[in-house]
C-alpha cells in the first residue's frame, strides 16, 4: 500500500502509556464493566453495544491526551494517521456529493485500557468506535494479533480495520446507528443480533467504498493489497472466531457476520465505490 507520502491527520490522540485516572467508581466501577465484558463473551453480544449503557460516572476518566507522534518517529502510528487522513478526504468528497458536510472522527491510540463516552474500553475488545464521543479507539498491539493470531498480515489489512471503524462513524453521522439501537431495544436477543450484523456488514462495505475511491483518486493500492483486505475480513468473521474459541458455531449469536458475509460486503464496496450499494438493511440475502 502506497501511504508514506500521504497527508497526516490532525485528529489523532496518543494516550499510549498514560495512566488511567482512578477513583469515582460509583455505580459499580470496574466491577460493572467486567460484568458487561463477561456477559458479552458468554452471550455473543458486541461489548461496545453494552458499554454504551454503562454511565460515565462509573468509569475512571483518562488524563489529558498527548499530541499525535511526530511524522517518522513511530512508523505504525504514522501509518494510522495517514490512513485516517485518507478516510477524511474520501468521505468529505462523498458527503459533498450528497450536499452534506463531513465531520471527521478523532482516533485515539491507547494501550491496555481507555476511558470513552461509551464506557471503559480494553485491548481485548479490539478496535472500536464510540458514537457518544465520535472517536475511534485502537491499541496498536491489535495489529500484531491480526498478523499472528488471525493470519491476516499486511498494511492494507491494517488499513481495512481503521476504515471499518470509520464506517461506523459514517453510520453515526447519517443517523443509522441511532435507528438500529432503538430497534434493537425492542427486539429479542436473536433479532437484535441480526440487526447488529447488518450494521457491521454495512461498515465493511463502507470500508470497501473508501478503498476504491482512495485508489481512484490517489493510487494507494499495490498488487496483493485487495487480497490482504479480503483475508482480514474473512479472518474476523463470527463463524471463524467461534470455531477458534469453542469449536462450534452459533449463527443466532453472530453480531458481525460470517467470514463469507464480511468478504462479500467488503468486496461490494470495493467494486462499486458507491455507498448506495451498501444497503444491508434492505438486502434479503446477506
Amino acid at each position: 500500500m502506497r501511504w508514506e507520502r500521504g497527508r497526516r491527520s490532525d485528529n489523532v490522540e496518543d494516550r499510549r502509556g498514560m495512566p488511567v485516572r482512578r477513583g469515582g467508581l460509583a455505580g459499580g466501577g470496574i466491577g460493572a464493566i467486567l460484568v458487561v465484558l463477561l456477559v458479552s463473551y458468554f452471550l455473543g453480544i458486541d461489548p461496545t453495544l453494552l458499554l454504551q449503557n454503562v454511565p460515565m460516572d462509573s468509569v475512571p476518566g483518562a488524563v489529558e491526551p498527548a499530541p499525535a507522534p511526530t511524522p517518522g518517529e513511530d512508523p505504525l502510528a504514522d501509518f494510522v494517521s495517514v490512513v485516517l487522513a485518507d478516510t477524511e478526504d474520501t468521505w468529505a468528497t462523498v458527503f459533498a456529493e450528497a450536499g452534506l458536510d463531513y465531520e471527521p472522527p478523532r482516533l485515539v491510540l491507547f494501550s491496555g485500557m481507555v476511558a470513552s463516552a461509551c464506557g471503559m474500553g480494553q485491548s481485548a475488545m479490539g478496535p472500536f468506535y464510540c458514537p457518544g464521543d465520535r472517536k475511534v479507539y485502537i491499541d496498536l498491539d491489535f495489529y500484531r494479533e491480526l498478523q499472528e493470531r488471525f493470519r491476516a498480515p499486511g498494511d492494507f489489512a491494517q488499513a481495512y480495520v481503521i476504515a471499518h471503524e470509520v464506517g461506523h462513524h459514517v453510520q453515526n453521522l447519517l443517523g443509522t446507528s441511532e435507528r438500529v439501537q432503538r430497534q434493537r431495544q425492542r427486539l429479542g436477543e436473536t433479532e437484535a443480533n441480526a440487526l447488529s450484523v447488518r450494521l457491521e456488514l454495512q461498515a465493511d462495505c463502507y470500508a470497501g467504498v473508501w478503498a476504491q475511491r482512495a485508489d481512484r483518486a490517489r493510487s494507494i493500492l499495490e498488487q496483493g493489497d485487495i487480497e490482504e483486505g479480503l483475508a482480514a475480513a474473512s479472518a474476523i468473521g463470527d463463524d471463524r472466531l467461534q470455531q477458534q474459541s469453542g469449536g462450534y458455531v452459533r449463527p443466532d449469536s453472530f453480531t458481525h457476520g460470517s467470514s463469507a458475509q464480511r468478504v462479500r460486503w467488503f468486496r461490494r464496496g470495493l467494486e462499486s465505490g458507491d455507498p448506495g450499494s451498501c444497503e444491508t438493511f434492505e438486502a434479503e440475502d446477506l
